[in-house]
């Protein structure tokens, strides 16, 4: 089942799609939700971001360029950052590139959209755990990486996390293709078993560090061929089983220097 929020006549309202058409619901999505009756055609609605996380957790570094690459044993510490919620726009949202920043990567990743509480799982019990998933782009401006190693406010500009355009709960996430595309230029495609720490270790790992919450999404790394882009450019994610997050990089009026 395919899951959005959506603006309508000045509301926002969770739905669902089907076919051509969005059906409203109430309640919690999480839990326990009902349709509300209310239907509109797909093309008279906005969608918006499709969750409102409390918290989102990149994963860097995990994508090996063929399955020879990958490691006998995972890495006993993974990369992993926070983007703040401020961060996360929809599709068809502007990527914003304040000056002074120069230029910025974008990176396509499938995210994953928790359902459940989740502290101190196990492996086996991510699944149950897990809503499902979306795409994510993790903007960066590796310019402001500080000399030691943190990443955070290189990725934390506001506009620098687009989801969307749905969240998907019927995924098979072992088995699909992570894509990109710029201005029509394909610079991504990559099958998630390439994925160095897999979803579920990692998922357990995190829970073991921080309490996941219901929205929470995790951007479970970028294939090769992350790629910068610059005012204008058309960044399209694409993974075929949820669809295609689609925005534009514009050059902001705004600068971040006093």
């Amino acid at each position: 089942m395919k899951f959005v929020r959506v603006s309508y006549e000045n509301q926002i309202y969770e739905a669902t799609i089907h076919g051509d058409d969005v059906s409203f619901i109430e309640g919690d999505k999480y839990g326990r939700w009902r349709y509300t009756g209310e239907v509109r055609p797909l093309d008279q609605v906005r969608l918006l971001a499709p969750v409102k996380p409390e918290k989102v957790i990149g994963i860097g570094a995990n994508y090996a360029a063929e399955a020879e690459e990958l490691p006998e044993t995972l890495p006993d510490l993974p990369v992993f950052f926070l983007k703040p919620s401020s961060s996360v726009i929809g599709p068809e949202e502007d990527i914003e590139i304040p000056e002074p920043v120069r230029e910025v990567i974008f990176e396509s990743e499938l995210a994953v959209v928790i359902g459940k509480e989740a502290k101190n799982i196990a492996e086996s019990d991510v699944y149950d755990h897990i809503f499902g998933y979306t795409i994510g782009n993790d903007v960066t401006a590796p310019q402001f990486f500080h000399e030691d190693g943190h990443w955070t406010l290189g990725k934390a500009f506001d506009t620098f996390t687009p989801l969307g355009p749905v969240v998907e709960t019927s995924l098979r996430p072992e088995e699909v293709y992570v894509k990109a595309d710029i201005n029509g230029v394909e610079t991504q495609n990559s099958p998630t078993r390439l994925m160095i720490v897999p979803l579920a270790p990692m998922v357990a790992y995190l829970s073991k560090v921080m309490t996941l919450q219901p929205g929470d999404v995790i951007l479970t790394g970028s294939p090769l061929g992350a790629h910068f882009v610059k005012d204008q450019d058309i960044i399209e994610c694409k993974i075929d089983e949820i669809g295609v997050l689609r925005n534009k990089a514009v050059r902001s009026t705004v600068s971040i220097e006093s």
